[in-house]
């Protein structure tokens, strides 16, 4: 048995289509020492032969993480396609482990194989991991001229893809259905999105995607559209909302909480802003919140968290954000329990449009200071023969860290 303090017991081996004809002599020598090999089926029936005990990992996944546990201090390799850290199992697993009882080595991804056929430049690729999330995350990627390599689930989804990026006015977008990439049985085929994809489909299966169209894509800069967004009214329209979201300030791997969401507009914004960001709406009303469910889901950040109530009654339990966003349902009581609760160096930006809400953060600032800004819009329209502004409802705007 391996000594767990000195040595890993546990060896991630990058695998492929080409199965040990493809492997490293490092990873040859991994399986020839190991007394258990874990893998899926269709990476064991590429394995020959071998002096260890085998055993097929479970579906669902995390039912084979106690089998692999119970292994523990012995010589154990995990197949695991491609490399084990780009959307590969070795980051669910390792998460269970100290860092002294693994190490990994790693073998071609789907990607770089994808690119090495199609002869495109990785690094100007947007890569995708969609086999066991939603295909609408897709969404925020679909520009014209834009390249993607997307991992999918299997034949299903292929299609159901297609008929995503089709519907969303992408239908000219060129597909490489790409099939069991490095292996005896690869194959390329190609088809637009606007066609039938083929019925015959092997796994694994990933998609390399030239977008093209005219459907609306989805700007990158802070603010889009209202149109983008499902509402009944209540939401935070588009100039309004680049400003807050300027003010807010996004960082990689934040967490907002969002009061009184509305639309849920500037929360999806915030998530947009990075995938590692997080964020938590907070709405009283059942029919806004299945609305703000709805646009997550529509513009890709299905991720986003909708807890129903009316703040502060529905703060308590929930982890504490570096960033907060008022933009309904602004009170005496929310502000005082926001600034009992909240710890030094949040930031928090409230929007406020009537006369009593504008009146409590004029009070606010001048006892917490920040900054205080009042915004008022006017667009062009018809005056009879000739045109004028129309003013909208001005804003007021509290900026201030905590």
């Amino acid at each position: 048995m391996a000594d767990v303090n000195n040595a890993p017991w546990l060896t991630f081996v990058g695998w492929g289509e080409s199965g040990t004809s493809g492997l490293t002599a490092a990873s040859q020598t991994a399986l020839e020492q190991a007394s258990t090999v874990f893998g899926a089926r269709r990476h064991l029936d590429l394995l020959p032969d071998i002096n260890a005990d085998v055993i097929e990992w479970p579906v669902p996944f995390s039912d084979g993480i106690p089998l692999l546990l119970a292994k523990r201090g012995q010589r154990v390799v995990m197949l695991v396609s491609g490399d084990p850290f780009w959307f590969g199992a070795g980051t669910s697993v390792s998460k269970h482990l100290q860092p002294n009882e693994w190490t990994a080595i790693p073998s071609q991804s789907t990607f770089s194989l994808a690119a090495s056929a199609l002869g495109w430049p990785l690094e100007r690729a947007t890569c995708l991991g969609l086999h066991a999330i939603p295909l609408s995350r897709i969404r925020p990627f679909l520009h014209a001229r834009q390249k993607l390599i997307v991992l999918l689930r299997d034949g299903a989804a292929v299609r159901e893809l297609a008929g995503l990026i089709a519907s969303l006015g992408f239908a000219e977008s060129r597909l490489h259905l790409l099939e069991a990439l490095g292996g005896e049985r690869q194959r390329i085929r190609v088809f637009s999105a606007g066609e039938q994809p083929p019925d015959d489909i092997n796994h694994p299966v990933a998609v390399a995607i030239d977008v093209a169209g005219s459907g609306p894509a989805m700007p990158r800069t802070p603010g889009l559209p209202d149109s983008f967004f499902e509402h009944d009214g209540q939401i935070t329209k588009q100039t309004v909302r680049a400003l807050t979201l300027s003010a807010l300030s996004p960082m990689p791997g934040e967490l907002l909480w969002d009061i009184g969401t509305g639309s849920g507009s500037v929360a999806i914004e915030w998530l947009l802003a990075h995938p590692q960001n997080r964020a938590i709406s907070f709405e009283a009303s059942t029919d806004r919140a299945a609305t703000a469910r709805r646009n997550a889901r529509n513009l890709g950040v299905d991720w986003l968290d909708i807890v129903e109530g009316r703040a502060p009654d529905v703060l308590g339990d929930q982890p504490l954000p570096d960033a907060v966003f008022i933009g309904g349902g602004l009170t005496e009581p929310l502000l005082e329990t926001l600034w009992q609760r909240l710890p030094e160096g949040t930031r928090l930006v409230a929007n406020a449009v009537t006369l009593e809400s504008e009146a409590l953060l004029v009070q606010w600032q001048d006892n917490k200071g920040g900054e205080l800004q009042r915004i008022a819009l006017s667009s062009a329209g018809a005056i009879g023969s000739r045109r004028g502004w129309k003013s909208q409802y001005p804003i007021v705007q509290w900026r201030v860290t905590l």
